[in-house]
């Protein structure tokens, strides 16, 4: 099987590369649509400015394999900013609009809790997620130990469907969307790869779902 990794200028390709390699899968980094659009499942990574990242999607023309990768039902997977890209619009500097798969607006943390306590922005470290769901890709029954993973974001998705959490995460007095799913197109806040065993096991997961046919 053949991932796609998504290289539009802004994303840590390396390590997600390296991840998805070491877990026994074929990848291709490009960004080339018809290349992209010939494997098996994609992944769309991400770090930096929500603005400036739909702006280099648009400029490469990639924004439009998104569009085609919802209606083919393709696997997709978004990670940190490849995430929050999926989402309608973002305040980052300034209202922008955003890929708008998923419903919901990304937003900053406020940075103080509603006792008045302020708290670090951005929400950098490791953090336990809770389930909501678990849907056919997410063995539950392979999820033992702690299920703490890596974030470093300063903005997260607000307003979304609640049909569509899978899994989330407390900062602050938020509740932070930290799995989300829509069909055939996942995301994900945290950084799976930079995330140890359980960060990894996830991705595992995902990729033997693409395999198997069940991340649809």
């Amino acid at each position: 099987m053949r991932i796609g990794i998504i290289d539009y200028g802004m994303g840590n390709l390396f390590s997600v590369e390296q991840a998805i390699k070491r877990l026994g899968y074929e990848v291709l980094v490009s960004a080339d649509k018809e290349e992209l659009f010939a494997t098996d499942a994609l992944i769309l990574p991400g770090v930096g400015s929500f603005k400036d990242a739909m702006k280099r999607l648009q400029e490469t023309n990639l924004d439009s394999l998104i569009n085609e990768i919802e209606i083919s039902n393709k696997p997709l997977l978004g990670i940190c900013l490849g995430m929050q890209l999926l989402f309608q619009r973002s305040t980052e500097n300034g209202s922008g609009k955003g890929l708008g798969i998923f419903k919901g607006e990304i937003e900053r943390f406020a940075g103080i809790n509603d006792d008045g306590i302020a708290y670090r922005v951005p929400h950098m470290g490791w953090n336990e997620l809770q389930f909501a769901q678990h849907p056919e890709w997410l063995q539950e029954n392979e999820m033992t130990g702690d299920h703490f993973v890596y974030f470093v974001h300063s903005y997260f998705a607000t307003n979304i469907d609640q049909e569509e959490l899978v899994a989330f995460a407390h900062y602050g007095n938020e509740l932070v969307p930290g799995i989300v799913q829509r069909g055939s197109i996942t995301g994900m806040q945290f950084h799976p790869e930079k995330s140890s065993e359980f960060g990894v096991l996830l991705l595992r997961l995902w990729l033997d779902g693409v395999k198997k046919g069940v991340v649809m």
